[in-house]
């Protein structure tokens, strides 16, 4: 037998039907919570701008979102939603930005605004 040939088996795990989850979290559960954070006419925005990368390739940055909010589950939850890859960095200005892969701008918008974190008066979308 070959080095290459050679196959390691893999077990996989049994799957009892029975299993049922009791509970699950929902990361946006306190959503609501942020209502009163930016009230509508204020100066409280999210930023959403668009930065060119190299070639096609483009950044977008969301800015501005509460510190009630966890950035990191946001960031799952977009990088599910819009099959994109994401992270959350820290601007010696801004403070925590979320950073997505590809123009997500419209995107942000909508799930934004579903999930109740703003209203459409306090998004501003930069670029292009």
């Amino acid at each position: 037998m070959s080095f290459f040939s050679y196959k390691k088996k893999r077990t996989r795990a049994r799957h009892d039907g029975d299993t049922k989850i009791s509970h699950t979290q929902d990361p946006f559960a306190d959503a609501t919570k942020g209502d009163d954070l930016l009230p509508a006419g204020t100066e409280d925005y999210i930023h959403i701008r668009i930065q060119q990368r190299n070639g096609r390739k483009t950044l977008t940055t969301v800015q501005g979102i509460a510190d009630d909010y966890d950035k990191k589950k946001l960031v799952k939850a977009f990088k599910k939603k819009f099959a994109c890859n994401g992270t959350v960095i820290e601007h010696p200005e801004y403070g925590e930005v979320i950073q997505l892969q590809g123009d997500q701008r419209k995107n942000i918008c909508q799930f934004l605004m579903e999930i109740g974190i703003v209203k459409e008066e306090q998004l501003k979308v930069h670029g292009f």
